[in-house]
């Protein structure tokens, strides 16, 4: 069995903004500090082979501080790259609102390739990694599609927000994918919810 769980990374100031980020490189506010040192902290306790990051430094600093409770490898990999949301990126709800009123943002990636994407790279992480446990450090929007193709769209995009700092874990086994938890948010500080 290979387990994998995926970490979105602690918060920005532009998480608390409600801006877009996307491809845009934005630090992890003290907040997201304190959410990345949670994780590390609270998976220390349990037995994990290896952190694959975004190369993001929201997801990259957040992967750094669980790597230093862990001492696992650290790898980064393209292909757990936030998704790309175009000229709507940077913007608040309001302004894509305003600017963008059908919400389809021009130069966003494609949901096909977003797809193709989480498909080769789990794949490829589990062919690498196979029966190893893994902790991915990506993003919300990438997680919650990942969280909505294994879940046959019960969860994850356009349904439910992921919380900065929270866990959700896929098991493959014998070719079947199955999820044992989503959002998982018990091991952070509580200081109310992030967007």
């Amino acid at each position: 069995m290979t387990k994998i769980c995926f970490i979105r990374h602690g918060e920005t100031d532009w998480n608390t903004a409600g801006r877009l980020q996307g491809l845009t490189n934005t630090p992890l506010n003290d907040k997201g500090i304190e959410q990345a040192k949670a994780c590390g902290q609270y998976l220390k306790e349990s037995h994990w082979d290896v952190i694959l990051t975004s190369p993001l430094s929201r997801a990259k600093t957040t992967a750094q501080w669980i790597q230093h409770y862990l001492n696992i490898p650290l790898i980064e990999n393209e292909a757990f790259i936030e998704v790309s949301f175009g000229d709507a990126e940077g913007l608040t709800p309001e302004e894509r609102s305003a600017k963008f009123p059908s919400l389809i943002y021009p130069n966003k990636e494609k949901e096909a390739v977003i797809k193709d994407r989480f498909l080769k790279g789990i794949d490829l992480v589990n062919n690498t990694y196979k029966d190893k446990n893994i902790l991915i450090i990506s993003h919300g929007a990438f997680i919650n599609a990942i969280f909505h193709h294994y879940s046959n769209g019960n969860l994850g995009t356009g349904i439910t927000k992921l919380t900065n700092g929270s866990m959700s874990t896929l098991k493959i086994a014998d070719g079947h994918y199955n999820i044992i938890n989503y959002d998982q948010t018990s091991h952070l500080p509580m200081h109310g919810s992030s967007i």
